[in-house]
C-alpha cells in the first residue's frame, strides 16, 4: 500500500478528478476543453473538479468565461471552482476573483489507507448510533448538520433525499444520538471503478465537542469501507478536523478552496 504524498495525489487527481464519477443521481460529468465539470440541473448547482495540468493563462481565461457562460445557460443558482493548491496556472486563483468567483474557506485534502485506520468504535455514554435509512433519519441529519456548522441544510437534505431513493448503495449516513437529540451526523460516499471513498460532513454539536463522537464517526466510516473492499478515505478537513484525522492516520496532501460565482 503506498504512502508516498506525491504518488497519492496523483493518484487522487486521476481518479476522483479527471475521471470523476457522478456524484448522484441526475448529476452530469462533461469533460469540456480543459475541465471537467459536474451539473446538477436539479439541484442548481455546478462544480469543476480538475482542469488541465498544463494549464496557461489564455486558455485558463477561456475556460473561466466557458463555465460563466455554463451557469448562465443552464439556469444555475451558482457555480463552484474546486481549485488545489498545486492546479496552474500558478495565477488561476487571482484569475477566478476577476472573474467575479468568490474564495470560500479553504481546507486541507487528507488522505488514509483504509487498513491503517482503527474500526473500532467507542462512543461516550449515552450516545448510540443510528443508520440514516429514511425521510426521517434525513431531517435528523439536517437538524445536526445546522446545529454543528452554523449554516442551511437544505443543499444536504435534498442530496441525502435523492440518494436514498434512486442510488442507496453507494452512500453510507450515520447520526450520533444522544437520546432522541441528533448531536452528530456523516455520510460516506462510495465511488464505484475508483479505490477511494469519501467522508463528508462529521460535524459535532458545540456542547458535544471534544467527547470522540467525531472519531467514532470516522471508525464507524472506516469499518464500512474496509468491508466494501476500498483501500482509501480521502476528506476536505477543516482546520478543526485536521488535527483529529492526523492523529488517526491521515495524511495531508494538498490544500483545495471553493470559489463560488453566484447567479447575479
Amino acid at each position: 500500500m503506498t504512502h508516498d504524498r506525491d504518488a497519492l495525489l496523483t493518484l487522487f487527481d486521476r481518479e476522483m478528478r479527471e475521471h470523476a464519477h457522478p456524484d448522484g443521481p441526475g448529476v452530469r460529468v462533461e469533460r469540456t476543453g480543459d475541465v471537467v465539470r459536474m451539473t446538477d440541473p436539479a439541484g442548481g448547482w455546478g462544480t469543476v473538479v480538475w482542469s488541465a495540468p498544463d494549464l496557461d493563462a489564455r486558455r485558463a481565461d477561456a475556460a473561466i468565461a466557458a463555465q460563466v457562460a455554463h451557469c448562465a445557460a443552464s439556469g444555475l443558482d451558482e457555480f463552484e471552482w474546486k481549485l488545489y493548491a498545486h492546479d496552474r496556472p500558478a495565477d488561476l486563483a487571482k484569475r477566478l476573483l476577476a472573474a467575479g468567483f468568490e474564495a470560500d474557506e479553504p481546507e486541507t485534502l487528507m488522505v488514509a489507507p483504509v487498513a491503517d485506520l482503527p474500526t473500532a468504535v467507542e462512543l461516550a455514554e449515552g450516545v448510540r448510533l443510528r443508520p440514516v435509512r429514511d425521510a426521517d433519519d434525513v431531517e435528523l441529519m439536517v437538524r445536526a448538520h445546522e446545529r454543528a456548522f452554523g449554516t442551511d441544510g437544505s443543499r444536504l437534505r435534498h442530496l441525502m433525499l435523492t440518494r436514498l431513493a434512486a442510488d442507496p448503495d453507494h452512500i453510507v449516513a450515520v447520526l450520533a444520538m444522544a437520546g432522541d437529540e441528533p448531536v452528530s451526523s456523516a455520510r460516506m460516499e462510495l465511488y464505484p471503478g475508483t479505490r477511494f471513498a469519501g467522508l463528508w460532513g462529521g460535524g459535532t454539536a458545540p456542547e458535544w465537542r471534544g467527547r470522540g463522537v467525531y472519531r467514532a464517526l470516522v471508525a464507524h466510516r472506516a469499518g464500512i469501507a474496509a468491508k466494501r473492499g476500498y483501500d482509501f478515505l480521502q476528506v476536505d478537513a477543516s482546520a478543526q478536523s485536521r488535527p483529529i484525522l492526523e492523529r488517526l492516520g491521515f495524511l495531508a496532501l494538498t490544500t483545495t478552496t471553493p470559489y463560488l460565482y453566484r447567479a447575479r
